[in-house]
């Protein structure tokens, strides 16, 4: 007979099971294109963008100008 090998996780072994989340993540996995972000979600990250790019311009547009480069003293990058 040959041996099982040891899990840590009881969740394979168990086959009476109320919760379905193993299932789910593995239909996800299996279905990316059946899954969409939800409108809620998604307009939270574009603010979220929206406010680190603008929070990283004022950044930029504080900074001084550092004469590393001889005489140039543009801020054009």
């Amino acid at each position: 007979m040959t041996r099982r090998k040891k899990t840590r996780s009881l969740a394979d072994r168990v086959t009476l099971r109320t919760g379905k989340r193993k299932d789910y993540r593995r239909w996800r996995h299996d279905n990316p294109d059946e899954v969409q972000s939800s409108p809620r979600y998604v307009s939270k990250k574009r603010n979220q963008r929206k406010a680190q790019a603008a929070r990283k311009q004022s950044r930029h547009d504080d900074a001084p100008v550092l004469p590393l480069h001889g005489e140039h003293h543009n801020n054009d990058h």
